[in-house]
């Protein structure tokens, strides 16, 4: 097996092989052939049609869709495992596509499922921060470090990567910071505690601050000024100018689990529940977390704006954008908490069994939002100035997850 060359980190760091898959998933569109229905100029390949206008990658039972980002055509197809998770790699080209063996990487452009895999035993959280994209794995608590700009060039081999390994494996997640320190959890298979940072000194690293006022520390989101704030059962976590800083929310179980966040606005919007026993995944609330006046505040919503995970966006304005299950984006302005207006896209819609269960989501990409609709087998394109659909396609699959190539980095 073809192994990638890895740069030690000092101490407490360890190398992660990351291999080529013995084979590629099949492809059973031509990868350089624009699909039926592709609108693309006289002249212009598809390949500058995706750099210029990005490509959407649908994620289905089995399979994994490239579609074109204005027309909403299926582009290309290829086999995978059943339930998949996409992640966008944040170099306007490529996806992370995790599977039972690892981070697989997908090129929209071409297309193709590469051959490219980064090994992970639990391939969990992608991160995209600082011209870094951070892959955790939560089988062995193994960091691995790719520069994005690095990814866009991968051709037959993976560029070269850092990897750091924690005391212990657990579902955790990890950020590189523009000063080069590493924000990375703190738990083990049972528990999760909270987060520490590391700073580089040649041979080894040091940890420079550290929380353990986190428990179920999950997600994180960077906000406004390099802000980041991470989910906590009972609150937030905010690590800023080089210090850890606890948000305790107003309810004895206050669990956040999922920071949506802008680089303009110090506010993150964080998904928030309070019943730790509650059936289901529909959620009525969201944290408001402003990082410059150090607040934490909670916001109900209207009975008629339910959500799940995969349903808040940060849009224009950075207002947030969140797809209801009344089949509405209702569009919340997060200085105050208040919905100011409403957009309906697609039907009403029950919350998922299961978390891994097809229903709605939302991305976005600018002006652009895309939204899936299971149970019509349909993907939508919006403009959330407007409200209006732009484009619609109705797939042969049920479309479950969704990750977006271009302006998520």
């Amino acid at each position: 097996m073809l192994r990638q060359r890895s740069t030690r980190l000092g101490g407490i760091a360890v190398i992660a092989g990351m291999t080529l898959l013995a084979s590629a998933c099949a492809n059973s569109t031509p990868g350089n052939a624009p699909a039926a229905g592709t609108s693309e100029s006289p002249g212009t390949s598809a390949a500058d049609s995706a750099q210029a206008h990005g490509r959407v990658a649908i994620s289905y039972p089995g399979g994994i869709s490239v579609l074109d980002s204005k027309t909403l055509q299926v582009v290309s197809k290829f086999d995978s495992e059943d339930f998949t998770r996409l992640n966008a790699a944040g170099d306007g080209r490529h996806v992370f596509v995790t599977t039972k063996a690892g981070f697989q990487l997908l090129d929209t452009v071409e297309p193709k499922l590469t051959d490219l895999r980064v090994d992970a035993t639990a391939a969990g959280h992608v991160v995209r921060h600082a011209g870094n994209t951070v892959l955790f794995d939560d089988g062995t608590g193994t960091t691995t470090i790719l520069k994005t700009g690095d990814l866009a060039k991968a051709g037959d081999t993976l560029p070269e990567a850092q990897t750091y390994k924690a005391d212990s494996a657990h579902h955790g997640v990890s950020i590189v910071l523009e000063d080069g320190k590493l924000l990375t959890t703190l738990g083990d298979k049972t528990s999760r505690s909270g987060a520490q940072a590391l700073e580089s000194h040649g041979d080894h690293w040091d940890t420079v601050a550290e929380s353990k006022e986190c428990p179920g520390i999950h997600g994180e989101g960077t906000a406004m000024d390099e802000a980041v704030i991470f989910g906590c059962e009972d609150g937030a976590l905010l690590y800023h100018h080089g210090k850890f800083e606890k948000f305790t929310a107003p309810d004895k179980y206050g669990r956040m689990g999922n920071a949506f966040v802008s680089g303009t606005s110090p506010i993150v919007v964080g998904d928030y529940k309070t019943d730790p026993d509650a059936e289901g995944y529909l959620l009525n609330s969201v944290a408001l977390i402003d990082t410059e006046k150090h607040t934490f505040n909670v916001v109900k919503l209207p009975e008629t704006v339910q959500y799940t995970f995969r349903d808040v966006v940060r849009g224009p304005g950075d207002l947030a954008y969140i797809l209801s299950t009344d089949g509405s984006i209702h569009v919340l302005d997060p200085k105050d908490g208040k919905i100011i207006n409403e957009f309906p896209v697609i039907k009403a819609w029950e919350g998922p069994a299961d978390w891994q269960d097809a229903h709605p989501a939302i991305v976005a990409n600018g002006n652009i939002a895309y939204v899936t609709e299971p149970s019509t087998s349909t993907v939508h394109s919006v403009d959330l100035t407007t409200g209006k659909v732009t484009a619609s396609s109705q797939l042969d699959v049920v479309p479950n997850e969704i990750a977006i190539t271009l302006g998520t980095h």
